[in-house]
């Protein structure tokens, strides 16, 4: 019995693992009575710029993502400043990052939850209302830099999960 239980809570575990969906959402992104419209898994770049603080040090800050979005691995849209999220029909979105959850690692972005702030289009984002960010896998800037002006981009993956308040059809 004991090694019945075992090999069921490793294969459900594993299921779990694997399937973005079964994914538990850290409470300070959730986004409550909010009904998922899609999700699209992204990969690409962060990109950073070294610039001069008031002290005077130079230091990297968040610049730009730039990202294809993908579904069942075929390309539906981009992922650029904004941070904005367009697809093929037409329809976008913008945010703004509300909240956050750390990554897995040091070397993976947060994940984040944002508001949508401006839409355009009738197609599949026409309804969003919220962003959330979750399953990140590097991007994060590590070192220092040293020359004010450069640019630096990090390699991504992040599945995004666009999401509508319950009354919006």
């Amino acid at each position: 019995m004991a090694r019945s239980l075992t090999l069921s809570l490793l294969i459900f575990t594993a299921a779990f693992r694997s399937d973005g969906s079964l994914a538990q959402i850290p409470p300070a992104i959730a986004a409550a009575d909010e009904v998922t419209v899609a999700t699209l898994h992204a990969e690409g770049a962060q990109i950073y710029e070294c610039t001069a603080k008031s002290n005077g040090r130079p230091t990297w800050e968040f610049r730009e993502p730039i990202a294809t979005l993908l579904l069942d691995n075929k390309t539906v849209g981009r992922h650029y400043a904004g941070p904005t999220w367009e697809l093929m029909d037409g329809s976008a979105v913008a945010g703004k990052a509300v909240a956050n959850a750390s990554g897995a690692t040091a070397n993976d972005i947060p994940w984040l939850k944002l508001d949508v702030v401006s839409r355009r289009g009738s197609g599949m984002l026409a309804a969003v209302t919220t962003a959330q960010r979750i399953h990140t896998r590097g991007g994060a800037i590590q070192g220092g830099c040293d020359q004010v002006g450069a640019l630096v981009s990090v390699a991504y993956s992040a599945d995004y999960v666009f999401l509508r308040t319950r009354s919006v059809q």
